[in-house]
């Protein structure tokens, strides 16, 4: 680790050991729902995601020049730590977890300003992610989802000429070869919140890690000067593309597993089918966010893409030099000492 990286790590393991002592229920609670909720069991994965983004950009870190703001910090620790007690007081573990997020955004602005809070966005938002939201407005969520899904898989029925009647998230189906119906019902897990979720985390990282940045970076003027960039917009696009292919592949996979119900039987819904399905649903769905950014890819701006190729150019005698350098190497290794 470099010099610059290291000389404010007095601050921050401090302030580190004092945020787990005071959220130690609330990080024991996440990470038992992390373990035991398939809706986010992609938390577990979050905080490795975090640490790997933090340690890979920690001397950019470091160049950010410090502008703390005490004011403003001052005013977010202290509202993160009165949403953490009224969220203790109220048993409301959204309202704790969510204090968290405040307290290290806070933290960030008090210590160092509002610059390397910018850098630090996607970690946040990546934790955000992660925290299960509360079960009413997952209900107003996954309801709505559970009846689209259904509706898909009646239309896509009834187009191969299949006989089939929905009551709400249920669908009362004939298979072949079968004297009486059968009903087959799009249950909370098959709403497509869980790939929903997933699927965002994904764009987000996938965002952050394919985002363009110029070889000659220059500060921003402002907290706000990155939305006038194209990064920001492609970034955007891509988050927000995660919403409806994540329920669209979700309704695919619930028209699918409809019609094979009516050829099949309705056993086709549950076992090994269920279980292979989903995994090839988020490979498709992974395959269309990747195409989302090929696309925007495509729609670079000029400027951006003669900077990508004054970077292979500058790279190019580097790599000549370590080509060089090697073949003897390579030729060495294939004589006889």
């Amino acid at each position: 680790m470099s010099v610059p990286a290291t000389k404010y790590l007095w601050r921050a393991l401090p302030i580190a050991v004092v945020i787990a002592f005071a959220y130690t229920t609330v990080f024991v609670k996440l990470s038992r729902d992390w373990w035991y909720d398939e809706n986010y069991s992609h938390g577990l994965l979050i905080p490795l995601i975090i640490g790997y983004i933090l340690w890979l950009q920690r001397d950019r870190f470091a160049a950010v020049p410090k502008r703390p703001s005490m004011i403003w910090g001052t005013a977010a620790v202290v509202i993160g730590l009165l949403a953490l007690w009224a969220g203790v007081a109220g048993a409301e573990l959204y309202t704790q977890r969510m204090s968290l997020i405040l307290l290290l955004a806070g933290t960030v602005v008090y210590f160092w300003g509002f610059r390397l809070l910018q850098l630090v966005i996607v970690p946040l938002a990546l934790l955000f992610l992660a925290i299960p939201i509360p079960t009413i407005i997952f209900n107003k969520i996954a309801f709505p989802l559970q009846l689209f899904a259904s509706r898909c898989a009646v239309w896509s029925m009834t187009l191969l000429g299949i006989p089939v009647l929905r009551q709400g998230n249920v669908i009362e189906l004939k298979p072949l070869n079968s004297f009486g119906t059968k009903k087959l019902e799009v249950v909370e897990a098959c709403s497509g919140i869980r790939s929903l979720m997933t699927l965002m985390t994904l764009a987000v990282v996938f965002a952050y890690f394919t985002h363009p940045r110029p070889k000659n970076r220059t500060q921003s003027s402002s907290f706000f000067s990155p939305l006038k960039t194209y990064g920001f917009w492609r970034s955007a696009i891509l988050v927000a593309s995660a919403v409806p292919i994540a329920i669209l592949t979700n309704a695919g996979r619930v028209s699918g597993t409809g019609i094979l119900s009516h050829y099949y039987g309705t056993e086709v819904a549950d076992g090994f089918f269920h279980s292979f399905s989903g995994w090839a649903i988020y490979i498709v769905a992974f395959l269309m966010l990747f195409g989302v950014g090929w696309i925007l890819d495509r729609f670079k701006p000029k400027s951006l893409a003669k900077t990508d190729e004054s970077t292979q150019k500058d790279d190019q005698p580097a790599r000549d030099v370590l080509v060089a350098t090697t073949k003897p190497v390579i030729s060495a290794e294939g004589t006889e000492l």
